[in-house]
């Protein structure tokens, strides 16, 4: 699949917490933890499980970063 987004991450899940609608799903990225608010019905499509590879892509025209 060819996309248009610069920022590609691999990683892997650490956890997926669904909520009434939205899941958000943690993904860790060279130790550093990236979370995604996504559908729950999008991490049953794409079978998301903890543990799973997956590649984090990035595109927006505003990122925020949090520092823990």
């Amino acid at each position: 699949m060819k996309i248009s987004a610069r920022n590609a991450l691999p990683g892997t899940i650490t956890a997926i917490k669904k909520g009434a609608t939205t899941a958000h799903v943690t993904i860790d990225v060279n130790g550093m933890s990236v979370t995604a608010s996504i559908t729950n019905e999008a991490v049953d499509e794409l079978g998301l499980k903890v543990g799973g590879a997956v590649t984090v892509v990035v595109k927006a025209s505003d990122v925020m970063i949090a520092v823990d």
